[in-house]
């Protein structure tokens, strides 16, 4: 694995900032001359074709939902012009995570500037569909990618921690909202259900994604598995060195490639204080002071480490994905094949929406529709 520093004119879209960005880049293509977005290469075997995949380290423009977009754009772009084929983003890159706000709560008690907080971070979230989903499908489409998006969905007033899917025609595919958030997240983000677990199958493999300590629930993993996920995709706001023993311990137990992906955030990528305080810590830092180290990461079914993990800043994290690499794992260990014991152990999953409310006239008009 090679790190190497961008150019000068590649630092000129990494961030608003203009921070250094590394890569560290796959093997190059074989014809450097060749297409700007890179086919899949089929090889000699029609079953197992290779694909090139990005995991992007970069932090939100934090309160900037539009800059945060052109930002994705640029790394985007920047990852197409690799060749790439795949592109994963951190959790909560569209909207933020909110690292080191508490939003003003205690127990039996809400201040009023956590509320305002509330209603910044709420409006930064976005619709799902609405207008910035559009935006990322058009981008999707203009640079021929599968993009794999963390976003802040806004459903009303309650906000979920979500992954948004498109293909590389620019169409978008779907969604998963995080099932289980984690601590403090659970005061501003609500709690997904079984309707929002898809794995999409794709010309590049069969793609699905679980968001941060969600990976550690082995329930949510195994619906997962049953679905037949290829390329598990993992964002995160997880920095520590623990969690790449999750990771790979993924890639082994599923039989697929995980690409885990995580924001490399300073304190000044946050509004500065009084507006926005790191809870416990706000004294104790400077505007350079990393409060996400990132991580991110590309493993192999078989648990060997393709690409990362990657502390040193924002990066563009890239490896070819041999496909074939699957059966052979599986071939050891099927956790829902020729490994399950359904005679023992079995799942059941509600995978209907939940709805709190339902109007009756709704399900008779659609009977009289039929009628």
């Amino acid at each position: 694995m090679q790190t190497s520093p961008l150019s000068d004119k590649q630092n000129d879209i990494s961030t608003p900032t203009h921070k250094t960005m590394s890569l560290v880049p796959a093997p190059p293509p074989s014809q450097p001359d060749g297409p700007l977005f890179a086919e899949v290469d089929m090889g000699g075997d029609s079953f197992a074709p290779t694909i090139r995949a990005t995991v992007v380290q970069a932090s939100t423009v934090f309160y900037g939902t539009p800059a945060t977009l052109d930002k994705a754009e640029r790394l985007l772009a920047e990852a197409a012009g690799y060749g790439s084929q795949l592109v994963l983003f951190p959790e909560a890159f569209v909207g933020g995570y909110p690292r080191g706000s508490n939003f003003g709560v205690t127990i039996g008690n809400r201040a009023a500037k956590g509320k305002e907080e509330f209603r910044k971070y709420h409006a930064s979230a976005i619709d799902v569909p609405g207008p910035e989903v559009d935006r990322l499908a058009a981008m999707a489409g203009k640079y021929k990618v599968y993009l794999v998006m963390g976003v802040i969905e806004r459903d009303g007033y309650t906000l979920y921690c979500t992954v948004l899917f498109f293909d590389s025609q620019g169409r978008f595919l779907g969604k998963h909202r995080k099932i289980m958030p984690t601590a403090l997240e659970r005061i501003i983000w609500g709690f997904g259900d079984g309707s929002t677990i898809p794995v999409f199958e794709t010309p590049i493999g069969k793609i699905g994604a679980a968001v941060c300590w969600e990976n550690k629930m082995p329930l949510l993993r195994t619906a997962m598995y049953a679905k037949g996920v290829e390329i598990y995709c993992a964002p995160t706001a997880d920095s520590r060195d623990v969690w790449q023993a999750s990771m790979t311990h993924i890639a082994l137990e599923g039989g697929c490639f995980v690409l885990s992906a995580n924001q490399f955030c300073q304190r000044k990528d946050y509004p500065p204080p009084p507006e926005y305080l790191f809870s416990g810590t706000e004294e104790e830092l400077t505007p350079d002071s990393v409060v996400c180290a990132g991580g991110s990461v590309i493993i192999s079914p078989s648990g060997a480490i393709l690409a990362g993990p990657n502390y040193d800043g924002e990066a563009l994290i890239s490896a070819d994905l041999d496909l074939g690499e699957i059966a052979r794992a599986k071939f050891d260990f099927d956790v829902v094949g020729h490994y399950s014991r359904p005679e023992v152990f079995s799942l059941v999953v509600r995978d209907h929406p939940a709805k709190p409310v339902t109007f009756t006239s709704a399900s008779e008009k659609t009977e009289d529709a039929y009628k």
